[in-house]
């Protein structure tokens, strides 16, 4: 049974002193810029958690609904459903948007099933997904994707690929598992945890080391190695 009133993200604010600033800078970019470019007309967001991206959905949306297997901790979830079975009629969205959660749902060709189903036609899904990251909120956490996986994926259940983007490259990849592998040991009292504190948290060496990582990805970009891909497709006619 999930947890009730999981604490989940709700905003989108950028801290470099933050131990997931490198993930969360290219992934909040990029779902900024696709909400921007490809979002329109009546939104579901699906696990929506706390909603913490809607108002990057203002711009061409007239309404946003957001559906979860559990409510928030901040009470924000409209429907309480599965991702599996969608309790809205066929094709009332333009948009369906979901993020980090398709991991999370044991059958996730049902996922995306549904998604396709409530969709109009030529609607727009928008996604990410993780590629190389640690096991979290388990025992809920089940896949991991590749692009090809995801193309594979997306045109079985009634889409066409419109992009599929890494969420960041090799160095940003890099950088961010060595810093989780770095924090994970603080739980433990060794000379590495004092470490970390010391170095990284009192001395703030941590920003630095965000900031410099972010613009080394960037400088050297390489998407062979990612932490996330955002994925948009449209519904076929």
């Amino acid at each position: 049974m999930r947890e009730e009133g999981l604490k989940r993200l709700s905003d989108f604010k950028l801290n470099a002193l933050d131990q997931h600033y490198i993930v969360n800078y290219f992934l909040f970019n990029d779902i900024k810029h696709t909400a921007s470019e490809f979002a329109f007309g009546k939104t579901l967001d699906i696990g929506c958690g706390n909603k913490p991206y809607q108002s990057l959905f203002n711009t061409k949306v007239t309404e946003y609904i957001g559906c979860d297997i559990i409510q928030s901790d901040q009470n924000l979830v409209d429907i309480i459903c599965p991702a599996t079975a969608l309790s809205f009629e066929n094709g009332v969205f333009d948009t369906v948007f979901s993020t980090q959660v398709i991991e999370h749902v044991e059958d996730h060709r049902a996922m995306l099933a549904e998604a396709a189903r409530v969709l109009k036609q030529n609607g727009v899904a928008i996604f990410t997904m993780p590629f190389c990251w640690a096991l979290h909120e388990e025992p809920y956490d089940f896949f991991r994707f590749s692009k090809y996986g995801i193309k594979f994926l997306f045109e079985k259940y009634g889409f066409d690929m419109v992009l599929i983007k890494a969420n960041g490259g090799k160095w940003a990849t890099v950088a961010q598992l060595f810093l989780n592998t770095l924090f994970s040991s603080r739980k433990y009292r060794t000379w590495r945890s004092f470490l970390v504190k010391h170095f990284f948290v009192t001395l703030r060496f941590i920003w630095i080391y965000n900031k410099f990582s972010v613009w080394l990805d960037k400088r050297y970009s390489d998407e062979e190695l990612t932490l996330n891909y955002i994925v948009v497709a449209r519904k076929k006619s």
